[in-house]
């Protein structure tokens, strides 16, 4: 059955393997809510104190733990057996955590963040089983595992007399994102060789017949009238013959520009040569493959299949492609 309420953070597990930061969390909100001597050893704490803080110690324990512990309501008590019970994971989790701080080395991580998370992690279970891991100690472990490449390097750090841990990875961090940043724009292109110029097409569009009003011959307005069948404004009652003849002309207006013309410039269509944005090795490109094409003309010869039934005429002269080429 879940928990009702929210947990403040994770219950204890019945192996005990959380034991460390579990009473580490609980005496941290305990003293926040102000219960922190119910769990001291002669404490004079109302009886109202002491249930709220075996209701808290009870609603962070494993379901297993709960039914153990049921007949406990001193919440004195009941952290007294928990840490008789628990208490030898110091003992467990002490040789690990020494292994790993002598088998920490900063040359065996990619990057310096995940030699500080390793390195925090270490220090955090060596601090809760009882050990004393100071600045100098870090600083000591991160000056002697550089890598042998740099040497020089550490040195350099370690004549600067850094005092506190966190100033020193602080400049390794800044000088990682820096190195990574000089290897990208090295490996951008070769040494020497100049950035590739953009290439970029720009379509012009004409402005005949594109405007936006309400009058006729406005290209795609609301108020768009056909230019075929408009009347004059200025014809009169009796003049229909006129008004007709008129009616029947097309409009001279902006709208009857061609915007599909293909472009003399550049060989694209959608607009024209004068309003051509064709970058200029485009346009050397495409004038150069229309001059080459010029120079290859094809001839071709056609002629009419003589009819058998009517014999030819005398004068027919019959002529074969090679009267057509130059010698």
């Amino acid at each position: 059955m879940s928990n009702i309420s929210k947990l403040e953070f994770n219950a204890l597990d019945i192996s005990g393997k959380n034991y460390l930061p579990w009473t580490l969390d609980a005496q941290i909100h305990l003293t926040a809510d102000n219960l922190g001597e119910t769990i001291n050893e002669g404490n004079t704490t109302s009886l109202q104190d002491k249930a709220k803080a075996m209701i808290f110690l009870r609603h962070h324990l494993h379901e297993d733990l709960k039914r153990e512990y049921l007949t406990v309501k001193d919440p004195l008590e009941l952290w007294g057996n928990i840490k008789e019970r628990f208490d030898h994971q110091k003992l467990v989790l002490l040789p690990k955590a020494r292994y790993e701080w002598l088998q920490l080395r900063l040359q065996d991580y990619k990057s310096v963040s995940e030699y500080n998370s390793a390195l925090f992690r270490i220090t955090s279970e060596l601090k809760l089983c009882g050990e004393t891991i100071t600045d100098e100690h870090m600083l000591e472990k991160t000056f002697s595992t550089f890598h042998a490449s740099n040497m020089l390097l550490a040195q350099q750090y370690r004549e600067r007399q850094f005092t506190k841990y966190s100033e020193l990875i602080s400049c390794l961090l800044v000088a990682e994102q820096n190195n990574n940043l000089l290897l990208k724009n090295h490996q951008a292109r070769p040494v020497g060789a100049s950035p590739l110029p953009e290439a970029n097409a720009a379509n012009a569009q004409s402005r005949h017949g594109r405007g936006k009003g309400r009058g006729p011959s406005r290209g795609r307005g609301r108020g768009r009238r056909n230019t075929w069948q408009s009347v004059p404004h200025n014809s009169k009652p009796g003049n229909n013959e006129s008004s007709q003849k008129h009616a029947m002309r097309p409009s001279r207006g902006r709208g009857n520009g061609r915007q599909n013309d293909t472009c003399r410039r550049c060989g694209m269509s959608n607009h024209w040569s004068r309003t051509c944005r064709t970058p200029k090795h485009l346009v050397e490109a495409y004038q150069g493959m229309m001059k080459k094409q010029e120079k290859h003309v094809e001839t071709n010869l056609i002629e009419n299949t003589p009819n058998l039934a009517s014999p030819a005429r005398p004068s027919d002269t019959h002529l074969d492609a090679s009267d057509f080429m130059e010698p």
